[in-house]
């Protein structure tokens, strides 16, 4: 399965699970662990879980079977790693605190770019 086509999976299931404000960050340049990083919230910890639990099932029914699932029994943030796609599914103040997007939208300069100190 093609990156877009399991990112266009998990979508899905977050709409379909009503994941709320859903934000699709791709990564590709800014880091070697994944091309895509999905973040979404839940309403409560129960959320969370369910609806980590349901992305890595519905992936796994389409063949691709999760690298790993953190966070499921506390149910703040569920991270679901999909390998080319890694889904965050947090409460809204953990959300809010860490604030993955601002941190993964941001255009870090390259090494031989960074001013020398003064």
């Amino acid at each position: 399965m093609q990156v877009e086509e399991l990112r266009d999976l998990v979508i899905k299931v977050l709409e379909d699970m009503k994941a709320k404000d859903i934000t699709v960050i791709d990564v590709r340049g800014k880091t070697s662990i994944t091309d895509i990083m999905v973040i979404a919230s839940g309403t409560s910890d129960r959320h969370v879980k369910s609806i980590a639990e349901t992305v890595a099932f519905q992936a796994k029914c389409a063949g691709e079977a999760p690298l790993g699932l953190e966070g499921v029994e506390e149910g703040e943030w569920a991270l679901v790693d999909l390998n080319g796609v890694v889904v965050h599914i947090m409460l809204p103040k953990v959300r809010d605190f860490y604030q993955l997007e601002r941190l993964w939208s941001m255009d870090i300069p390259c090494a031989d770019k960074i001013a020398e100190p003064l």
